[in-house]
């Protein structure tokens, strides 16, 4: 095996020798950062540690096929990997252990993240793209188990696009197609339905993908025969397999603990996936984990006398050890000699991270002593704050948020006093605030030009003789002018090729632009969301079409922890702009029918959610998240398609603004605020109040996230004094979510001569028949007697009972 290596890589001896031991070094460095990891958990300077520890051998073998250009997406077992390629240091392992927010020391995600996720940066200072063929590229991690997979999906499918999509600019992403996905997962986690959502749907698109999955036998304290069927992840994946002129996997089998077999397997994945565009799974077994699953535990718990002497025997490092001695690579002593100047190397670089963590804290604890010390001087209450200030003095490792707090809680003494030592202290708690929050807060959303409120709106115009259509085709007309004029656009779900869409908002779209641009997938949400993160990650500009809005449902947990998260986790540096198409509201049936705003809108903060009444409305939605840099969400009027609209005359570049409503009605009396297609229903109930001199102000929302950010809803109340809000969502969905907005943001309760009320739809959804809508969701009966309801408390001389 070594002849073999040595002739593939076109090595002398010395030169695979130095190859080898360079690889030694890198494991053993990672395992002890796993061993004195953990114990810096134990002692309780780090809350929680997950480490890589057993996998150290496959992750070099990986590093050493991967090249500049490709992606990984993995889970927090990777820090071996990382390390191999360059992208992680002792010093900032440890600095994610202990959550440092300073990007520069902990680049994986600035504190954010426990240690183990790990990413690289794909954006300047700026936003703008660094060139990603340049560097070896990693996804951000996120904790949920297989969370991961979907993600993957589209790392591969941007490369499959790159090379065959002409026109696209890839400059900066691509060369030809080239670059490979990688994917890690431990063993039990294939359980997920992301993992078989996944590898069905990487199968059937037959994209550069390969999946590592570490095998240790166990899934935290679980055997794998309570995980996997015959308790083998490859073997009962071989119906995948790929034979002459099918699509399907390669799969391959490795040892965790054989060097030179792991080098020969992933040279042959690479080659598959990099240069056929077929997906491999590695499986590697044996794998070991020497400290058990995590901080939180002990494997001797769960783990046999035999098994852990098993895990001793076939540690992956002491077998390369082994290797390395026997076949003349070092001699024990060299290795020891090794083995112990890496210990040290690897204690210093943890003192270090420990250092630079605290430093900034214990600078200002010794603000605030001196602050404290100056206000007790000045207090009637000095024995209090002096007890605040001993406080401080023996607490020799001081946390930001201790110190803050402790000058917080000195303030409650001096309530009634003034001094300078007061002010002082209060101007050290603001700018501490102001200049500390962001690490913990900055980048829900953009900020960069990208901003999606940044980008400017333009109204549709219309020529003289402007035609009405029926309203699908505004919406497929801008999309054919989207697909003409931006390469780098694609679009894909359920029905959306070869059909045009279940409402024929894209009719004959793939035809002019191809398969790959205008696609149909199978019945799979999560991982068409995936594939659009996947892809946005890489700098295309995918459209992802979840049929209707209740089928979001099954990719709300990759909308939630990966998409929403991804400029936040990383503190600005990736992003993924991607665009959700869906459409819901006022269809029969429980299943078609559903508006679980509420719940959307509480889970995907970081997205935007974008609820047109019309389709000029949502098509100018789609031209302006073109133009962002931030993921959106956009609801399209199920029942709106065959109604009749105006074709603007500059489609493909009119845009409707994000964040502003839009007042469709002028009134005096009242203010109904609400979105989507519910308003066409407040518009008839408008002209039935006007019949009885109620004289209603109606308000679009337009976007709920991010809602109303001028103000433009209170402006209306200080005229009306009354708000109404309306909305199809269950009671406290929705309409709660607005409400806070409108009364504890805007403040609108200032300018209220009315108690502030909803009108929603009932809990349940639904039912089938045609009658099930009107008793359930709001109707222009209930619209009208509500208002006037709210009239009639005001003036009920003029609005005598209705019943």
């Amino acid at each position: 095996m070594q002849d073999k290596l040595q002739k593939k890589e076109d090595l002398s001896f010395d030169e695979f020798k130095k190859q080898v031991l360079e690889d030694y070094k890198i494991a053993v460095t990672s395992r002890e950062c796993s061993l004195l990891g953990r114990r810096e958990v134990l002692t309780g300077k780090a809350k929680f540690g997950i480490f890589g520890d057993g996998k150290e051998l496959p992750q070099l073998a990986w590093a050493k096929s991967f090249r500049n250009g490709d992606f990984r997406s993995g889970y927090y077992r990777d820090q071996t990997f990382m390390m191999a390629i360059g992208e992680l240091t002792i010093e900032q392992f440890f600095a994610g252990l202990y959550a440092n927010t300073n990007l520069e020391d902990e680049p994986m995600s600035g504190g954010r993240q426990m240690g183990g996720h790990f990413m690289t940066h794909s954006l300047n200072e700026d936003g703008s793209w660094k060139n990603l063929t340049e560097q070896k590229n990693s996804s951000a991690d996120i904790s949920p188990t297989a969370g991961q997979m979907p993600r993957l999906l589209g790392l591969a499918q941007a490369s499959k696009i790159y090379r065959h999509v002409d026109g696209i600019d890839t400059e900066k992403f691509s060369d030809n197609g080239n670059e490979i996905a990688w994917g890690t997962i431990g063993n039990a986690s294939t359980s997920e339905g992301h993992f078989w959502e996944t590898f069905n749907a990487a199968g059937v698109l037959q994209v550069p993908m390969v999946i590592n999955v570490w095998d240790d036998d166990y899934g935290i304290s679980v055997h794998a025969r309570h995980q996997t069927t015959k308790e083998n992840i490859s073997e009962i994946l071989k119906g995948f397999q790929k034979e002459k002129d099918t699509n399907g996997y390669e799969i391959l089998v490795v040892k965790a603990w054989d060097y030179p077999a792991l080098i020969e397997t992933y040279e042959k994945a690479e080659k598959i996936a990099r240069e056929q565009h077929v997906p491999v799974l590695i499986h590697v077994v044996e794998v070991t984990q020497p400290q058990g699953h995590s901080t939180s535990g002990s494997h001797e718990r769960y783990k046999s006398e035999d098994r852990l002497q098993w895990e001793k025997e076939h540690d992956c490092n002491v077998k390369m050890r082994e290797w390395m001695i026997s076949n003349g690579f070092s001699s024990e002593e060299e290795l020891a000699e090794l083995e112990k100047s890496i210990k040290k190397e690897v204690r210093e670089g943890k003192k270090a991270a420990w250092t630079a963590f605290g430093k900034t804290a214990k600078t200002e604890n010794k603000k605030v002593i001196q602050l404290l010390t100056d206000l007790a001087n000045s207090s009637e209450n000095k024995n209090f704050i002096t007890a605040l200030v001993k406080e401080l003095k023996e607490n020799d490792e001081p946390l930001k948020s201790v110190i803050l707090a402790t000058a917080r809680r000195a303030l409650r003494y001096v309530r009634g006093e003034q001094s300078e030592a007061k002010e002082n202290l209060i101007q050290w708690i603001k700018e501490f605030r102001t200049r500390t929050q962001p690490d913990y807060s900055s980048h829900l959303w953009s900020e960069y030009q990208g901003k999606a409120t940044n980008i400017e709106p333009l109204e549709p115009s219309y020529a003289e003789d402007a035609e009405q259509v029926d309203a699908r085709v505004i919406l497929r007309d801008n999309f054919d002018k989207i697909f003409e004029t931006r390469p780098e656009t694609l679009i894909f779900g359920e029905d959306a090729g070869e059909i045009g869409d279940v409402n024929q908002g894209l009719e004959g779209l793939q035809e002019k632009y191809g398969k790959l641009r205008v696609a149909d997938t199978g019945i799979r949400e999560a991982t068409i969301l995936g594939q659009g993160i996947g892809m946005s990650l890489r700098g295309l500009r995918p459209i992802a079409e979840i049929q209707y809005l209740d089928y979001v449902l099954y990719a709300l947990q990759i909308m939630s922890d990966d998409l929403a998260t991804t400029a936040y986790r990383t503190k600005g540096k990736q992003k993924s702009p991607l665009i959700i198409r869906t459409r819901g509201h006022r269809l029969e049936g429980i299943w078609h029918s559903g508006s679980p705003m509420g719940g959307i809108l509480n889970l995907i903060r970081g997205v935007n959610v974008l609820v047109p009444r019309n389709m000029t409305k949502a098509a100018g939605f789609y031209n302006t998240m073109l133009e962002s840099d931030e993921p959106a969400l956009i609801v399209e009027c199920l029942n709106g398609y065959r109604l009749k609209e105006r074709k603007p005359n500059n489609l493909g570049e009119f845009k409707t603004p994000v964040g502003k409503v839009e007042t469709i009605r002028e009134g005096k009396d009242l203010t109904i605020v609400s979105y989507g297609s519910t308003l066409r229903i407040i518009e008839q109930a408008a002209k039935d109040l006007q019949e009885v001199d109620i004289d209603v102000e109606i308000i679009d929302c337009q976007s709920l996230l991010p809602f109303d950010i001028t103000h433009d809803i209170v402006k209306s109340i200080e005229k009306t004094n009354r708000l109404l809000v309306i909305d199809e969502d269950v009671p406290g969905g929705a309409s709660a979510y607005i409400l806070q907005k409108i009364l504890e943001e805007q403040n609108a309760y200032e300018v209220l001569d009315s108690k502030p009320q909803t009108l929603t739809a009932k809990a349940h959804r639904p039912a089938y028949g045609t009658d099930g809508d009107y008793f359930s969701k709001p109707s222009a009966e209930d619209v009208f007697e509500k208002a006037y309801a709210i009239l009639r408390e005001f003036k009920p001389e003029d609005y005598p009972e209705l019943m």
